[in-house]
């Protein structure tokens, strides 16, 4: 996709609701520019777990909401001894309303690492290049944490006052178990602070095809839960000038090549039942096809066969597995006494973590490859219910700035941390708004990047959605 910037003005008016109308190719508008700049420092502010800090991108987005005019006691950081780096921070935009809960915006700051030696580009600095914006964070999930602090800080110099409070949280330690996770702490230890109706948050998101053009946007209201085993084998070893086919690092490598080889049962739920229906009803390739045929058959074997060469439909269908880390050995010149990998597995909603181990384990077939499930040890996940009163704004707005793209609701395979916060009572949704094409975004992996054209339209889609929801209360 070539640049292209939407814009005129969302007009300075945004207390008002204006619309984006379109703008001469290559301007932005002056609020565009500033957001522009914010999330350029975000990106640039690198907060991986390695050696980052979520604490200093906390600060700084807290010092943007205090020059637009939040007070101290708006505004409040958090943090644990054992993890200073990883801390948060969250603000309040207080409503006029005494009887509207507020609504939480919710964000992670950390990303996930990132090696300068694999990047094509500097993945710790903010490039725009041939429409798309390129560096760690740009799509996952940064250009949301900058459009959430961009918006209140938007709202408090117009003097803005919704009829709902808005709150926002931005965390750390979404995007690894080693990290102190902000929202988990808030949820146990700040439930009132965070207290909301609901909430929004990433997984949600569109598709468009390779013409830049939006086929559908997906709001999430479920997703699998994350589940970690060490797959480890032991041997007496023994010294390498005398090799044997009783090898530990050759038994864990056939017992990886099983896992690799596994496919779990096929599953649907409401969820992703209706996904397929409504998604495939709006194509009509043999993917589309498919995607209806499963929805009204699940046992279609030729419509999973073809929904299978997607990646994305053929984990959304299942519990995956899947090797992430691999050691082994303990000297050049030994026979390993021991090796191990860890296997990262998405547990579709309703499969538990014993059930899981269960089948690898018959996958495997061998009782000297063993699985050990690591800790945390995850609950069933909890889907957020179809509240009308929140997807039927999200429609709304998206038929607006998306015309023709219907809004589904969706199962992200991955997680978020909204798996802390459905089980204190805040229904948590993931947004629609911005979009990838089929190529993907790169989050997780190299070069990661996002749309010039979706980040802006994205925003302007979040500013006025979140308008809608707090102004109905």
């Amino acid at each position: 996709m070539h640049r292209k910037i939407l814009g005129a003005a969302l007009a300075l008016g945004v207390a008002h609701g204006a619309i984006a109308q379109t703008a001469p190719a290559g301007e932005l508008r002056p609020d565009q520019v500033r957001f522009r700049a914010l999330y350029k420092e975000l990106v640039e502010t690198n907060t991986s777990l390695s050696v980052g800090s979520c604490t200093e991108a906390a600060a700084k987005m807290g010092a943007h909401l205090k020059a637009a005019g939040f007070p101290d006691s708006d505004i409040t950081y958090f943090s644990v001894p054992d993890h200073p780096k990883e801390g948060g921070v969250v603000a309040i935009l207080h409503g006029s309303s005494k009887t509207a809960k507020p609504m939480l915006l919710l964000g992670h700051l950390d990303v996930v690492e990132a090696k300068r030696a694999d990047w094509t580009r500097d993945p710790f600095t903010f490039i725009e290049e041939d429409g798309y914006f390129y560096g760690r964070g740009t799509s996952d999930m940064k250009v949301i944490d900058a459009t959430w602090v961009d918006m209140l800080v938007r709202f408090k110099e117009s003097k803005y006052t919704p009829k709902r409070t808005i709150k926002m949280a931005l965390t750390c330690g979404e995007e690894t178990l080693a990290a102190f996770n902000g929202a988990d702490y808030l949820a146990r230890n700040k439930r009132d602070l965070i207290d909301a109706e609901f909430a929004l948050n990433e997984g949600g998101g569109g598709r468009a095809d390779k013409d830049g053009h939006v086929q559908s946007q997906g709001v999430q209201v479920g997703e699998k839960v994350v589940q970690q085993f060490r797959m480890e084998t032991t041997n007496p070893g023994g010294h390498s000038s005398v090799p044997i086919k009783d090898n530990a690092i050759y038994q864990l490598a056939q017992g990886l090549l099983k896992v690799r080889d596994y496919d779990f049962p096929l599953e649907l739920n409401d969820v992703t039942r209706a996904f397929f229906a409504k998604a495939g009803a709006g194509r009509t390739d043999e993917t589309g096809k498919a995607m209806v045929a499963i929805a009204k058959d699940p046992t279609d074997k030729a419509a999973e066969a073809q929904l299978n060469k997607d990646r994305g439909f053929h984990s959304m269908l299942r519990t995956t597995c899947v090797a992430t880390l691999l050691d082994g050995g303990h000297a050049e010149n030994a026979l390993p006494q021991r090796a191990g990998a860890n296997i990262n597995c998405r547990m579709f909603p309703g499969d538990t973590m014993e059930g899981v181990k269960a089948q690898l384990e018959k996958a495997i077939g061998d009782p000297g490859v063993k699985l050990i499930p690591l800790q945390p040890i995850r609950g069933k996940s909890m889907p957020a219910p179809l509240d009308p009163k929140v997807i039927g704004p999200m429609e709304k707005v998206a038929a607006k700035y998306y015309p023709g793209a219907p809004v589904i609701p969706t199962m992200s395979t991955g997680a978020s941390d909204a798996l802390y916060l459905m089980p204190v009572g805040i229904p948590t949704y993931g947004v629609p708004g911005f979009y990838s094409g089929p190529e993907g975004s790169g989050a997780h992996g190299l070069n990661e990047h996002a749309s010039v054209k979706s980040v802006y339209l994205g925003r302007d889609y979040l500013t006025e959605l979140v308008k809608t929801l707090a102004d109905a209360g």
